[in-house]
């Protein structure tokens, strides 16, 4: 089931995206910057038990764009299609709030051409530059692909 995040799924979610991090798959997140980001998070937790098993936020960049982030789905429920309801829930949300426009910066190129989006060179996008990837310890290397995605109204 997703739904939004809430205070008591912040330490879970850290817990979660540092795995990740961990192994060079995404950003860790602080406590600070999950709780000042809380409204952003979806999780998806796991029927029967109410654990968390995967999360996903929809960060507002601009007026119209908005990125898909801190999506991480534990080991054990890949391939479930867990990571899809996440981001299909953040896109449903982007709609709703007359965002048109929604990227990602990821290595899984494959996943998200499936959900429709399309690579795009990441120069499209210097406010995510300027305001996330000079903390970032591959700045100026970035490894990471960027996928765009254009919501029709």
């Amino acid at each position: 089931m997703v739904r939004k995040a809430r205070i008591a799924d912040i330490l879970e979610i850290q817990k979660i995206l540092r795995e990740f991090a961990d192994s060079g798959k995404l950003l860790a997140r602080s406590l600070s910057e999950l709780y000042t980001t809380l409204r952003d998070m979806v999780v998806f937790v796991e029927e029967g038990t109410d654990r968390i098993v995967g999360c996903c936020g929809l960060h507002i960049v601009w007026e119209n764009l908005a990125e898909i982030r801190s999506l991480a789905v534990i080991g054990p429920f890949q391939g479930r299609g867990i990571g899809r309801a996440l981001v299909e829930e953040s896109m449903s949300e982007a709609k709703d709030l007359g965002i048109r426009r929604v990227f990602t910066l990821t290595y899984e190129v494959q996943f998200f051409e499936a959900l429709g989006f399309q690579p795009v060179d990441k120069n499209m996008f210097p406010q995510k530059v300027w305001a996330d990837c000079l903390h970032c310890p591959k700045f100026p290397n970035c490894d990471e692909n960027a996928m765009v995605l254009d919501i029709p109204e």
